[in-house]
């Protein structure tokens, strides 16, 4: 039988790797036991952060119409409720847009559904 030889295999799978660590300072940029560990480290912490990314933003959000209710007389959890009640469907991403860009369409808003309260 003929020896079969992986060096091409292996090439790929290191340069893969390498290419990944690029930016990463000393050996592990380098040196392929290092990146490795590196990289697979580096994908765990990505893996986790796109799904904190979302949770990060919600409670930015939630702070944020939180803010702008409180100054006009009111606090976010009953703001909520009557946007509930009242059938207003916006999610918190938009409230907090209007709340940031336009203070006047937000307190008109807030004027619509302070009804309900």
């Amino acid at each position: 039988m003929t020896r079969i030889k992986r060096g091409t295999n292996k090439n790929r799978r290191h340069k893969k790797i390498l290419e990944a660590s690029k930016g990463y300072q000393g050996r592990s940029s380098t040196c392929y036991r290092i990146a490795k560990l590196r990289v697979e480290k580096a994908w765990q912490y990505e893996y986790r952060d796109r799904r904190n990314k979302k949770r990060d933003f919600r409670r930015l959000w939630v702070q944020r119409i939180n803010a702008a209710t409180r100054s006009l007389g009111m606090n976010y959890s009953r703001f909520m409720n009557c946007l509930k009640k009242s059938e207003i469907d916006l999610n918190r991403k938009m409230l907090s847009e209007i709340a940031i860009a336009h203070p006047t369409q937000f307190k008109s808003l807030f004027d619509q559904v302070a009804s309900f309260a």
